[in-house]
């Protein structure tokens, strides 16, 4: 229970700041590749749904751990390995960036996403 608490405070802390950069705050440095100050139209949009899968991750991840109850066993544990799969490949995506300040704030971040999603998939 605890891998899914954390997962979700940071899942808020990002839907927070994917939040700010839908809503045009000079931050696009630190995501989606860092080239854009503000975000342009479609990358703002990217950021609006990004909310929306992290709070499906959230859910599912509540489902997991017995918090809710919103979808079945299987669905909840296939998810929250595909949920693995997810942020074990933002990993060098992050990495890779030409955007300095997303390599080393958002890589470790992901990676402690990957580390928490194991866990709860683990169960």
């Amino acid at each position: 229970m605890p891998a899914a608490i954390a997962l979700c405070v940071i899942l808020a802390a990002l839907a927070v700041f994917q939040l700010a950069l839908a809503l045009g705050a000079p931050i696009g440095h630190f995501a989606w590749g860092g080239q854009h100050r503000v975000l342009p139209p479609r990358l703002r949009i990217g950021s609006a749904v990004s909310i929306v899968i992290y709070a499906i991750i959230a859910a599912l991840a509540l489902d997991r751990v017995g918090i809710i109850d919103v979808v079945s066993d299987t669905v909840s544990t296939v998810g929250m390995w595909i949920v693995f799969g997810y942020f074990v490949l933002g990993i060098p995506m992050n990495a890779i960036s030409r955007s300095r300040a997303e390599r080393f704030t958002m890589t470790p971040v992901v990676i402690v996403l990957a580390l928490l999603s194991l866990l709860i998939a683990l169960g």
